[in-house]
């Protein structure tokens, strides 16, 4: 028992109320690989799945976790860092109520028990009510609408909850579970915060359990470009970012070099195309690595291709950093650690010609006519809402041609000149 174990002890509680993913003593290896992609996905720092499970008490271990573990986990939960967390959580350790529950805690024990007897027996002799599985879930209501254009983006959730009481009600703004706004009982309006383009799907969650789910889209006005600092990026304009191609202004790239931390830019594309499948596509693109100093050593490069009901990650690196990639295709993810993906271990030091085909839900990733992947899935994408190119450091794209698998339909074909 180190002297945070108990603050520990609450952080890990708020990560897993966020994840929703049920009890943590019931997560077999699997999920704890996935919950090291999604903080690193997160917060640009790699938590290994040993590291988590040791948190967590899976694994027998006598120190305390690092600073750099604990300001990780902080920010995942939702905290500046670890500093911010202790000094929220004393706040309200400390707080006149706090005190005086803990004074009297015997007595409120006492009290509470004889309570719980008092109301199982009364409650025992009424008609139990309706739960979420019997309401009438056409009478709850959830819609939603972005305040303005462009972005940063604040979007107004509004609300029928009907009889709704439970404690345990949030929206999910999109697919990542951390993102939630909690409600109260009766509430008829919520604001969300939303920094990036994209085509998201917002939840109302009771009990853990989806009764309401709509689409939001959120556009990108053109290609964006953005230093994706957390919580909120940078963003530059189209004119900021297309020349000849898609990079970064030299200030930007100054501003990336001077950076201590690892820090990721992206250039996106989110817009109303013309219908083609994400299950049945052809995406044809050139793209390099112009960072490669220090934290970037291993060049690594996404292309990402979101779809109106899930997406598309096709990750790259050196051929010495496939460990630490993945592929998702959908609801299938596949990690460098767990299988090979050596063929998507590239130099991107010179352009290099990618070209990503989708057919009948399976993934073939050629570079330069040469295939260097192939994966299925089951779930379908939707129809393609967007593309995103990302990398650790910077790149740049020197064209880009989407289409459906006749060649027709181009969604996008930019040669950026």
């Amino acid at each position: 028992m180190y002297p945070d174990h108990r603050l520990v002890k609450k952080c890990l509680q708020r990560i897993e109320e966020i994840l929703n993913w049920g009890p943590s003593a019931e997560w077999h290896n699997d999920v704890f690989v996935e919950l090291s992609e999604r903080i690193q996905q997160r917060t640009q720092v790699l938590l290994s799945p040993t590291t988590l499970k040791r948190v967590w008490g899976r694994v027998h271990y006598k120190s305390a976790p690092s600073i750099t573990t604990l300001n990780t986990l902080a920010r995942f939960a939702g905290y500046q860092n670890w500093r911010d967390f202790k000094g929220k959580a004393a706040a309200k350790r400390s707080s006149p109520l706090f005190q005086r529950v803990r004074s009297n805690f015997g007595i409120i024990v006492l009290g509470a028990s004889l309570m719980t007897v008092v109301f199982i027996s009364f409650y025992s002799l009424r008609e139990p009510k309706g739960n979420v599985d019997l309401m009438n879930l056409s009478e709850i209501g959830f819609t939603s609408r972005p305040i303005s254009k462009g972005l940063p983006n604040s979007v107004v959730f509004n609300l029928n909850l009907g009889e709704l009481a439970s404690d345990s009600m949030f929206i999910q703004q999109y697919w990542d579970p951390t993102k939630t706004i909690r409600l109260g009982p009766g509430q008829k309006q919520a604001t969300g915060q939303y920094y990036y383009p994209g085509y998201f799907r917002a939840k109302l969650l009771v009990d853990g359990t989806v009764i309401k789910e709509h689409d939001l889209f959120i556009a990108s006005d053109g290609w964006l470009g953005t230093l994706d600092y957390e919580p909120v990026p940078k963003y530059l304009k189209t004119a900021d970012v297309v020349n000849g191609g898609l990079s970064l202004p030299p200030s930007v790239l100054e501003e990336i070099k001077k950076n201590k931390e690892p820090i990721a830019s992206t250039f996106h594309l989110v817009d109303r195309f013309k219908p083609v499948s994400g299950d049945h596509f052809v995406l044809k693109t050139s793209i390099k690595n112009t960072y490669r100093e220090k934290w970037a050593v291993c060049q690594k490069a996404a292309i990402i291709i979101l779809g109106t009901q899930s997406s598309m990650i096709v990750n790259f690196s050196i051929p010495g950093c496939v460990s630490e990639i993945g592929v998702m295709m959908s609801d299938v993810y596949l990690s460098g650690k767990k299988h090979d993906l050596s063929g998507l271990g590239v130099d991107l030091t010179d352009f290099r010609e990618v070209d990503i085909t989708v057919r009948e839900r399976r993934l073939e990733v050629r570079l330069e006519d040469r295939l260097i992947f192939t994966g299925s899935y089951n779930q379908s994408i939707g129809d393609i809402a967007g593309i995103r190119y990302r990398f650790l450091g910077a790149g740049e794209v020197s064209y880009v041609r989407l289409s459906d698998l006749d060649g027709q339909l181009l969604a996008i074909d930019e040669e950026f000149k």
